[in-house]
């Protein structure tokens, strides 16, 4: 879906800046992961690029800043995420679709410029007409372990919901996810946490959000189960958040999770 916004600059001047909605991670149109791409966003200050992601109310709106081919064959399409309360370094979906969007106006390999560095996008096309996106994220950097109790605590769960067998870690490969294994699917569907309470535990922390999982599966073919919830309502799937699983899944001996 495509639309235009206009923005008011300090000299009560209008500009219009065209922008695109679009579900990521679906086979099925209204569903997915929902962002908004603004594709020129050029003359947006910070305040305003924050405000615009605001009004879009999704879990991330990005902004494209085109600069001179010269420099991004070297470093990438520099590219700028904001969710509705702040700026964020880097996350999957919003990288994927935006790569997505640069890929249907002609670009031919993606590479966004994010403020985590130059990540790689690559695409196939399917048989059944859909297009597979693969990004490649940083290596991941493993954190702190948290004590079980309190995160527990802080989530308003029993501390025998938690699986004892895995630990809890934080990983990040520009976002950092603190994964926290569930000992059933009944545990992971009665998550009911106060975000606001939630947050106190995590401003102590090295970890941004906690990344939900359990090995009990709705899908036989699938390795987890997971949700992540934040302060926006909660994600239908996250890709980096999922890249932080998979090594904490390889690091603690889960092998695959796909």
């Amino acid at each position: 879906m495509s639309n235009r916004l206009p923005a008011r600059s300090s000299r009560a001047r209008k500009r219009r800046f065209p922008f695109l909605q679009l579900d990521v991670f679906t086979s099925r149109r209204l569903e997915g992961n929902q962002l908004a791409v603004f594709p020129d966003a050029r003359g947006l200050t910070d305040d305003e690029m924050q405000a615009l992601a605001r009004e879009m109310n999704l879990s991330e709106t990005t902004f494209i800043l085109r600069r001179s081919a010269t420099v991004e064959r070297g470093r990438g399409i520099r590219v700028r995420i904001f969710t509705v309360e702040e700026e964020l370094p880097f996350a999957g979906h919003p990288t994927l679709g935006t790569a997505f969007v640069l890929r249907k106006r002609g670009q031919g390999e993606v590479a966004l410029d994010l403020e985590v560095g130059r990540i790689p996008v690559s695409f196939r096309q399917q048989r059944d007409g859909l297009v597979f996106g693969e990004m490649r994220q940083r290596d991941p950097e493993m954190g702190s372990i948290h004590d079980r109790g309190a995160v527990a605590r802080a989530a308003g769960l029993e501390a025998d919901a938690i699986d004892p067998n895995l630990p809890i870690q934080t990983v990040s490969t520009g976002m950092a996810f603190a994964i926290v294994a569930l000992r059933s699917l009944e545990a992971i569907r009665r998550l009911r946490f106060n975000w606001k309470q939630l947050e106190e535990y995590l401003a102590r922390t090295d970890a941004k959000f906690l990344y939900f999982v359990t090995r009990e599966t709705v899908d036989p073919a699938a390795r987890l189960h997971a949700r992540m919830i934040f302060y926006n309502g909660e994600d239908p799937a996250t890709g980096s958040a999922a890249g932080c699983c998979a090594a904490w899944a390889v690091r603690h001996r889960r092998g695959r999770t796909r």
